[in-house]
């Protein structure tokens, strides 16, 4: 073999090391290389650039539906997409799977890494041809800056991977510039889990109960279970920060579990018609063996089902709503009770009342806090109320803090009031002494109490 040859196979095999062979692009060996180059050149000089990673939302179920062929043709238009778009002088390379990397040693600060990543997203939400079919996608990205990221390619791909991280909890198709700040959230993030997972085991999260009334008697009939949590080291942690992180981490069905556990036992103390409202989450109403879970819960304590109802959101529900639909079906056939939470902060809030099946209707506290001050509110809770009586549904008006509020809803013929005014939630045990102090419960029943 010549010499002339021998270059050219080392060549090829050189390129072949740095090549993603699906999409031409460079592989992560390929991007580190530059980033390498790049830290080198400006470490006398270090002025900033960026690096990024972008992440297809929901790609796999492409590939479950549609086959690897399909994914991998997508795959290869995004990469000429983004090819075609990056500022000059920029890399773009497919990292693994979904995830593609940029160096772009002309984006200097966050807001031009935000404006080229809208940018990118935009390009990259344009249908896909799949030739008797086309399908949309939307795409998450994290960028960090040098030398306030990291200083070489190891920390700035990592600050890069958070920030995708913080993107991705927030949601779909969201853009995040890497900070202390960001990384800060993402370690209490992680404090809070382990410490919520210990928690857990150990039966440190409680329920308190907050009580529902029956406006024309100012009688409550119900309570809302409510997830309740102090940590030794953390103190008190927010259901608002727990619960989505239980979600998005993969354990909220133990979390519920337990706490549903707990709440049907004092459940059970109540006299008989009282109710417990219970709150599920968007993850549970995705996973098909939620119903069965809740029923067996309901069985092995002895409660009555029809003693129980859950609260759902709109938003919840639209994740998949085939699968919430069947859940809800399933619940309400075992005899528990549906709720509808946060009514009318949805998109389609008198579409999912057609096409689901509830009991009750929860209006949100949004519309109650302004009801008495604010003549459209008052016309949109009166129209809420009206539709409620015409489909049988029982309505629950959230966040009533004044007597104003109390008597415009009771005139306007809301049944249940819930919120500050009638009291807040509260542990077992003094729960079960305010139902003495109404003489629902006889003196002396909290004494005996046990948990």
């Amino acid at each position: 073999m010549d010499l002339a040859s021998t270059r050219s196979d080392d060549l090829a095999e050189d390129l072949s090391r740095f090549t993603d062979p699906l999409t031409g692009l460079g592989n992560r060996r390929r991007l580190i290389d530059k980033i390498l180059r790049l830290v080198d050149e400006r470490a006398m000089d270090p002025a900033p650039f960026t690096v990024g990673i972008m992440n297809i939302d929901g790609f796999k179920p492409i590939n479950d539906l549609f086959g690897h062929a399909a994914g991998d043709e997508i795959l290869s238009q995004i990469a000429h997409r983004l090819k075609s778009c990056l500022p000059e002088g920029a890399t773009c390379a497919r990292l693994n799977g979904d995830e593609f990397g940029f160096l772009l040693p002309l984006v200097f600060d966050k807001e031009n890494a935000t404006r080229l990543g809208k940018v990118l997203a935009e390009v990259c939400s344009a249908p896909y041809d799949l030739g008797d079919r086309n399908v949309r996608l939307s795409s998450s990205f994290g960028f960090s800056i040098y030398p306030f990221a990291g200083e070489d390619e190891n920390a700035l791909l990592e600050s890069a991977d958070t920030a995708l991280y913080r993107s991705k909890r927030r949601g779909r198709n969201q853009i995040t510039v890497y900070s202390e700040e960001i990384a800060d959230q993402i370690k209490r993030g992680t404090q809070i889990e382990q410490a919520l997972r210990r928690a857990i085991t150990a039966d440190e999260v409680e329920v308190h109960f907050q009580p529902i009334i029956d406006l024309s008697t100012n009688i409550p009939v119900g309570f809302e279970g409510l997830a309740r949590w102090t940590d030794r080291e953390l103190g008190f942690v927010s259901p608002g920060a727990f619960i989505p992180l239980a979600e998005e981490r993969g354990f909220i069905d133990s979390l519920t579990e337990a706490l549903l556990k707990k709440a049907v036992k004092v459940a059970q103390t109540w006299p008989e018609g009282m109710f417990l409202s219970f709150n599920l989450s968007s993850a549970q109403l995705v996973d098909p063996s939620t119903a069965s879970s809740i029923i067996q819960i309901l069985h092995r304590s002895g409660i009555d089902s029809r003693a129980v109802e859950m609260e759902i959101t709109e938003t919840a529900m639209m994740t998949d709503p085939d699968t919430a639909n069947k859940i809800m079906n399933d619940l309400r056939a075992a005899g528990v009770g549906i709720s509808l939470d946060d009514f009318g902060t949805g998109q389609s809030s008198l579409g999912r009342l057609r096409d689901f099946a509830f009991d009750k209707v929860k209006i949100d506290r949004a519309f109650v806090s302004k009801i008495t001050d604010d003549r459209p509110t008052e016309h949109i809770v009166k129209a809420i109320l009206t539709m409620c009586h015409g489909l049988d549904l029982l309505a629950v008006a959230e966040g009533i803090e004044t007597e104003e509020q109390a008597d415009m809803l009771r005139d306007m013929g809301c049944a249940y009031g819930q919120g500050y005014l009638f009291g807040k939630a509260q542990n077992a045990k003094d729960t079960c002494m305010y139902l003495e102090t109404l003489g629902i419960l006889p003196r002396g029943s909290s004494l005996n109490f046990q948990y």
